[in-house]
């Protein structure tokens, strides 16, 4: 077992994140699993990973000393650049453009090579985090999966973290738009609303109604421009399911290409032979922000965009020389 007090860092984190961050190196599916079995405790009382600690609260965990003195060592960690586009940055917030093929953050295999790290690197490098006596490590504020290239925010301070986290969260002041290349010809507008459950055990997401467990979703597809049998479209989230956009074109039938989980598997074999082109075409292209006050009100107004990468435009343009 083991005692931390929360600092002042700290203080308003959720639970899971608090031990997350104590346990810098535990797979995910250790911190789960010390939750569900109660494993957990803040001032004496077992707590859920939803929960909120405070200032002076007490966190015990009830590992073997061998696993925490394992899991509680600091995070590896090198000077180097990012070697990644940077969108923007300033003091509290950093917004870099993250490859198809890399993940957000670590998963329950252990898995170091992610963007998480080569941020925490690339602060590293530039003397703005020390991981031998992390206060405070710097983290995504949402994510993208591990083939959605696109841009992703970070909270380089606590208070930069917390207030992204918000704006997520909210929604009120922030646009999220993705583009996608898709099966079949979109001629106009649609918008999808299409409760959405999550099964854990089997990695999945399924459209269901409200009543079988599922969640409001609501994704907004636009037309781009249209090709021969496919379409360049834009997407829109209203809300922040797992796979939302990747589900709810599924469900009405035009699956994104390259697609694993969800996609047309005939389609999919079709692009890899004629093209060469393997994964999911979506990239998180564009992030738009309202009026925004405080520490992120460097931000107001201001829009920042994912360009199509080089193989996605050469992808596009053998689809338009197809057409002509």
């Amino acid at each position: 077992m083991k005692e931390i007090i929360v600092n002042r860092e700290s203080d308003g984190q959720k639970a899971e994140k608090f031990v997350r961050k104590w346990l810098s190196e535990a797979p995910l599916s250790i911190v789960f699993k010390a939750f569900r079995k109660k494993d957990v405790k803040v001032n004496g009382h077992w707590v859920r990973r939803e929960d909120i600690v405070h200032e002076g609260d007490a966190v015990r965990v009830y590992l073997t000393d061998e696993q925490l003195a394992d899991f509680a060592r600091p995070r590896p960690a090198q000077k180097r650049d990012l070697g990644l586009p940077i969108a923007y940055e300033d003091d509290n917030v950093l917004i870099v453009d993250k490859p198809a093929g890399l993940l957000t953050m670590g998963d329950n295999k252990g898995s170091t090579n992610t963007l998480a790290q080569r941020v925490l690197d690339y602060l590293y490098f530039k003397g703005e985090f020390d991981p031998e006596h992390p206060t405070f490590v710097p983290s995504p504020a949402h994510r993208l999966d591990r083939n959605t290239a696109g841009l992703v925010c970070f909270g380089k301070t606590d208070s930069g973290l917390k207030a992204l986290e918000e704006v997520f969260k909210e929604r009120k002041e922030i646009t999220k738009r993705y583009l996608a290349l898709v099966k079949g010809s979109f001629e106009r507008s649609l918008e999808i609303s299409v409760p959405l459950k999550k099964d854990s055990r089997k990695g999945l997401v399924e459209a269901c109604s409200i009543v079988n467990g599922g969640k409001p979703a609501l994704t907004i597809v636009r037309p781009v421009e249209n090709f021969i049998g496919f379409s360049l479209v834009e997407c829109e989230l209203l809300t922040g399911r797992t796979h939302q956009i990747r589900v709810h074109l599924a469900h009405v039938e035009h699956p994104i290409v390259g697609d694993g989980k969800y996609g047309d598997f005939e389609t999919n074999r079709l692009f890899e032979k004629r093209y060469g082109w393997k994964g999911q075409f979506l990239r998180a292209y564009k992030l738009t922000f309202g009026a925004l006050k405080g520490i992120l009100s460097p931000l107001s107004g201001q829009s920042f965009a994912s360009p199509l990468s080089k193989k996605e435009e050469e992808l596009l343009a053998e689809l338009r020389n197809k057409g002509e």
